[in-house]
């Protein structure tokens, strides 16, 4: 699993250690994964694993001290994230590079480090944490939107490729979870920002007001997606939070109207029959 030091991560490595599960959990601090456990945790079957995600030597050398330490593999979390909040002028070259390398190219190397092992035992489990802005975007919120909305697309064409070998692959896209997502401390916010954007400067502030008071239970969520794993079926999209359903059902219900709006038009630029 990464990105297991904060947020759903953490509550993830938690309840899997308390129900008597191996877990090997990528960071890129383990003092801080351990601290954040405390001492009431037992930590006997946690493998603590520092790892820099860009970096496919050290995803395939955590992978085979996985497997070496536990005997095999089953399920792979990929939750490694962070929020990034600016408009699209505002966003630098650097930035994207360094949200992309987390959301994209982080979890590709971590699905070639593991995937040779599940496809081999014929079965496991894959799921990628998205998010509700994997599916819509909203202003202020593009480049993080970017980073999900290509994780989706990876992770449809994964289910599919992997279907014949018996792995599952499950999208996970929460709403607002009560995480510490939404602090100062995780978030990143433009050091581009202009005066021409009010609107994103006021849905910033809202959003570090929020904290606290976000609908999800992180409790909850980390339990319904350890749930879907050990029932194996479902649909590929798991939405966590009434707020997630909602923005989901608005993004459907548009896409309805446009696709409807160009039924006529859309045949016109194929060859006559």
């Amino acid at each position: 699993m990464t990105g297991t030091s904060r947020g759903l991560g953490l509550e993830l490595v938690r309840q899997l250690l308390e129900r008597g599960d191996n877990v090997a959990a990528t960071t890129r601090s383990t003092e801080r994964l351990l601290s954040a456990l405390g001492d009431d945790t037992d930590t006997s079957r946690l493998l603590p694993l520092a790892v820099d995600l860009r970096d496919e030597a050290a995803v395939e050398s955590a992978v085979r001290e996985t497997t070496e330490r536990f005997g095999g593999l089953d399920a792979v979390v990929n939750n490694a994230g962070y929020g990034f909040l600016a408009a699209v002028e505002e966003t630098g070259d650097r930035q994207v590079r360094d949200m992309l390398d987390v959301q994209v190219v982080g979890v590709w190397n971590v699905l070639r480090a593991a995937l040779p092992v599940l496809r081999e035992r014929r079965g496991g489990h894959i799921v990628n944490v998205s998010s509700v802005l994997g599916l819509t975007a909203v202003p202020g919120w593009a480049l993080y939107c970017a980073g999900k909305f290509a994780l989706e697309g990876l992770s449809e064409a994964l289910a599919a490729e992997m279907a014949e070998f018996g792995v599952k692959v499950t999208i996970v896209e929460p709403g607002y979870f009560r995480t510490d997502f939404l602090t100062e401390d995780s978030l990143v916010l433009s050091t581009e920002a202009t005066p021409h954007y009010p609107a994103i400067r006021e849905m910033i502030s809202d959003h570090l007001k929020l904290q606290d008071s976000q609908l999800g239970d992180p409790v909850k969520g980390a339990d319904a997606i350890i749930s879907r794993v050990l029932d194996g079926d479902g649909p590929l999209r798991q939405l966590l939070g009434s707020d997630a359903h909602s923005y989901a059902t608005a993004k459907v219900e548009t896409l309805r109207a446009n696709l409807d709006a160009t039924a006529l038009s859309a045949p016109a630029t194929d060859f006559p029959a």
